[in-house]
């Protein structure tokens, strides 16, 4: 391994971009011509393979990677993908976050978060009311957890602070132009009093690829489970009891420059809020009733749809608005192309059981880039081979729901997402006609699968594939 020294004039974006940015942490080991003008200390290069000549990043590269890594030697995946493009590699070494003093160092939540305690935190009295009628996370806690960025930072100012409203000047970007993204998922309590989170991991990594297809810079794994366990720490006494009880955890981030040119944000927000939950919809577990919808997409490909972003919800509530008028509870939506393969159902993922007793297959929209990658999903998938069952992601028709109900070959269908795990779906409508699925009740099949995961999540079954994560 060689160090190079690079020239020291010139610097990206603005002066107070970095005027000297150490990428000691990362390994490059084969680009382009590094200009004279880009301003870093040193870069690592391992000698090429016979020769004594190494390759040196391109300046392109460079920009984008002090521009990416602020003052946490952070790497994003567009940067990764620049110099896969030239042959190369970008791998990070070690992976460090910004402590609440501004430092960058790695360490527990303790060491990068400061605390500021509610001084007026909710009585027993008011939580014990709140277990008993929650809803689905109508009632914030006590506290919240925020992280800010900036283009001369990186990310910095790590804090648990009383929840409350934020102060927004009228120009902020999000308002404008709707750079926000945000995660949905659950902290459990098991009967050794222990607060889990399920596969957060796979949150953290979900709520990256979003950042990078919003242009916004993505948060290290450690800073954002960090900032959940941050938070139980306050508001652990707040996850309720119960195999169908959770606290709910909202983590999301919002560009904030005060901006009205259309560009990506210099600076932005991510928080992380907490509130209890019970059945996402009111009936419970019940079968819902769904509309097909052929007049509006939710998304196209190239498109945001695997990314989890405040406009694609926003571009699906006249759908589901229509759904209400035909007297359904969710919407059904189609592929931007030939709008005939389902994709997903509401806010949901999609499955299908063919076939009945030792002969099921369960079938799901296979991911094309313009569903988004459910956890649920993905682990109902998972689950559905350890109970025996042939799993297919494929294309998945309208003709082949309607023909398959009608011969008996589809015996159930089901949602599945965070919100409400898995949801059976019973009936369907559409614009062509209406069919039942089954005989319109909950199928053994999807109780069997809803059963399965939560007795997980809840710690009544062995955590097999070690998606539980102690956060307090």
């Amino acid at each position: 391994m060689k160090t190079i020294a690079a020239p020291s004039s010139g610097c990206y974006k603005s002066a107070a971009c970095t005027p000297s940015v150490d990428l000691s942490a990362i390994e490059v080991s084969q680009s382009l011509e590094l200009a004279s003008d880009v301003k870093i200390s040193q870069v690592k290069v391992p000698d090429r393979v016979g020769g004594d000549n190494p390759r040196r990043p391109s300046r392109q590269l460079v920009l984008d990677t002090i521009l990416d890594l602020g003052d946490l030697r952070f790497c994003s995946q567009q940067s990764l993908r620049l110099v896969a493009r030239h042959g190369g590699s970008v791998k990070p070494m070690s992976m460090q976050t910004a402590a609440a003093g501004g430092s960058s160092r790695p360490g527990s939540w303790q060491e990068t978060f400061t605390i500021t305690r509610n001084a007026s935190p909710a009585s027993s009295e008011h939580i014990a009311e709140v277990f008993a009628n929650p809803g689905f996370a109508r009632f914030p806690t006590d506290h919240m957890a925020l992280i800010n960025w900036s283009a001369a930072q990186g990310w910095h100012d790590a804090r648990v602070v009383p929840y409350g409203p934020f102060s927004l000047d009228p120009a902020t970007s999000a308002l404008h132009y709707g750079q926000e993204i945000f995660e949905g998922m659950k902290a459990y309590k098991h009967t050794d009093g222990s607060i889990v989170c399920f596969r957060p991991e796979q949150n953290a990594a979900r709520f990256a690829r979003s950042a990078t297809r919003m242009a916004m810079p993505q948060l290290p794994e450690e800073l954002f489970i960090g900032a959940i366990e941050a938070l139980l720490s306050l508001d652990a006494h707040w996850v309720p009891d119960g195999p169908d009880a959770s606290l709910y955890l909202r983590p999301f981030m919002f560009a904030t420059d005060p901006f009205l040119g259309v560009r990506p944000s210099d600076t932005y927000q991510f928080c992380v809020f907490a509130a209890p939950a019970g059945d996402y919809f009111a009936n419970g577990f019940k079968p819902v009733t769904v509309w097909i919808c052929d007049d509006y997409v939710r998304a196209a490909p190239g498109g945001t749809g695997e990314a989890k972003c405040a406009g694609n919800y926003a571009a699906s509530l006249v759908a589901q608005a229509q759904a209400a008028e035909h007297g359904c509870d969710q919407v059904v939506w189609l592929d931007a192309i030939e709008r005939k393969y389902v994709e997903e159902v509401g806010a949901m993922n999609l499955g299908f059981v063919l076939g009945s007793g030792d002969d099921i297959t369960i079938v799901t929209p296979k991911l094309t880039g313009t569903l988004l990658p459910g956890i649920t999903r993905k682990s109902l998938l998972d689950v559905a081979v350890d109970l025996g069952y042939t799993v297919e992601e494929r294309q998945f028709s309208v003709d082949e729901w309607r023909e398959g109900s009608a011969s008996g070959l589809v015996t159930e269908a089901f949602g599945c997402g965070t919100a409400a795990v898995i949801t059976s779906v019973g009936a369907v409508k559409s614009s062509s006609g209406s069919w039942t699925i089954g005989d319109g009740s909950v199928g053994p099949v999807t109780e069997r699968l809803r059963s399965a995961l939560l007795s997980v999540q809840n710690g009544a079954a062995a955590d097999a594939h070690h998606w539980l994560r102690k956060m307090a």
